[in-house]
């Protein structure tokens, strides 16, 4: 527990909660108690632990990956005694404690006030100096925007590798030249400032003592979902199932690391197929137009992951009336944040502080469906070349795929809801009738009217 801040000491360490509880006592203010821990069991078992030795009035500030709704039974329980829980997530990873993290706490609005002059002191800032802290809402919306952060970083993280594969395995460029593409890209109008892929720049550059290049000696495994130590991503992806949002690149994402960390599976299943993919050079007529398309192709799959996180956040904000201002939500985004990223947020900005009805739907809005389309040759040209080299893009493609069936206006599942009424008398809508809502239609056809005797043609 820091307790004083000098230079002498900065840190103390206390035998039990009753003497942390003690030693933070100071009249006339209420005491502020920070937990930094893993979620689920270990949050609960804390919170246990101190209730006996807090007042009314004090604080509990989580800045753990909590899920939201175990904040929320928290915020309830100690709110009969009148402690406040506020649920603060906080972007940047460990590093961030060298220039500060991006912080959205929510919960109830006494407490955020009390707080906000502690984390306005301690978040990041950036070159207008505003601190990347705000309120977010009420409840538990602090840890449910830092829930869809992470899944939107989930699939930001594998849009990148699976570029970085492409450039690498397909392009043949060696980590170095790589790092060069990155570092080019981080400098352009719609991906400067992209906290990702400046960090790849630096991995792909780094050696070790042996002059060896350390990311060629990591293994492909991203086991932190599957091994639950980390939950958000998995939590992200539940959200937006639960909400019918079709989140794509996030849940392609998630079950594209989930695959990553079951190593000896994925080498039975090559083994079995006797036809394990290995990727292939890529035969390209100009290696630096397509690089550029491929930079183009990486925009378009970012935004995306962005429209499709701030679409989740956005149905389920309208559920609990949290009232999120997102200009400030892409603001405490804006620096500090693992996803970070200048050039699209500057494009989001201005989507949201427009007076339209196209900031419920995000795609409906003219200047961003623009300039989406405008890239989407370079998408089509860089996804038929990879699937032509075998190389691994499962964001990437399905980025592509969930672009043409949301601005679709005639999909093959026509067949699906025929299908549905043979079977299931779940009925249809007829075409002419024009209705465009998600509800349940009112008409059946008997596809195979009953005639008294056994179906032997059914196979």
């Amino acid at each position: 527990m820091v307790k004083h801040v000098d230079k002498e000491s900065r840190i103390h360490r206390q035998q039990s909660y009753a003497q942390l509880c003690d030693e933070v006592k100071s009249e006339g203010h209420p005491r502020v108690i920070i937990l930094s821990i893993p979620h689920g069991n270990p949050g609960d078992q804390c919170v246990k632990e101190l209730r006996p030795h807090l007042e009314k009035g004090d604080i509990i500030l989580d800045c753990s990956n909590e899920y939201y709704a175990n904040t929320e039974t928290r915020q309830i329980d100690l709110g009969r005694d009148g402690i406040y829980y506020v649920g603060c997530g906080v972007s940047g990873g460990y590093q961030s404690a060298r220039s500060g993290p991006s912080m959205s706490p929510g919960g109830d609005p006494k407490a955020l006030e009390i707080l906000m002059p502690l984390l306005r002191s301690v978040a990041a800032k950036n070159g207008d100096g505003r601190p990347r802290t705000s309120p977010i809402g009420p409840g538990g919306s602090g840890h449910y925007v830092k829930m869809i952060h992470n899944g939107i970083e989930q699939g930001m993280m594998s849009v990148i590798s699976e570029v970085w594969y492409i450039l690498t395995k397909g392009l043949q460029l060696s980590y170095d030249n790589a790092a060069e593409v990155f570092a080019k890209w981080n400098r352009t109008d719609e991906l400067y400032s992209t906290f990702l892929i400046y960090i790849a720049v630096d991995i792909n550059k780094t050696r070790d003592s042996e002059g060896r290049h350390v990311l060629g000696n990591v293994q492909d495994k991203v086991v932190q979902d599957v091994d639950n130590t980390e939950g958000t991503g998995t939590w992200s992806c539940e959200e937006a199932i639960r909400l019918h949002v079709p989140a794509a690149n996030i849940l392609s994402a998630h079950m594209f690391r989930c695959t990553s960390a079951e190593l000896k599976k994925r080498v039975a299943d090559a083994e079995a197929s006797g036809y394990p993919i290995k990727p292939t050079p890529m035969n390209v007529a100009s290696k630096d137009e397509f690089i550029e398309d491929l930079r183009k192709a990486t925009y378009f799959c970012l935004l995306l992951c962005f429209i499709q996180g701030l679409q989740v956040i956005r149905e389920m904000d309208q559920q609990r009336e949290w009232h999120i201002n997102y200009p400030e939500l892409l603001h405490v985004w804006s620096a500090g944040s693992i996803i970070q990223a200048g050039g699209i947020m500057d494009l989001l900005k201005k989507v949201y502080s427009q007076s339209s009805s196209s900031k419920e739907n995000l795609l409906s809005n003219p200047h961003l469906a623009k300039t989406l389309a405008s890239l989407l040759p370079s998408v089509k040209r860089s996804v038929i070349a990879a699937l032509e080299a075998d190389m691994v893009i499962p964001t990437i493609s399905s980025s592509l795929e969930y672009w043409k069936y949301t601005t679709s206006v005639e999909l093959p599942t026509q067949l699906t809801e025929a299908e549905l009424d043979y079977f299931g008398n779940h009925k249809f809508d007829l075409k002419e009738e024009h209705k465009g809502d998600p509800v349940k239609g009112e008409h059946h056809f008997e596809w195979k009217p009953a005639r008294g005797e056994s179906d032997t043609t059914r196979p």
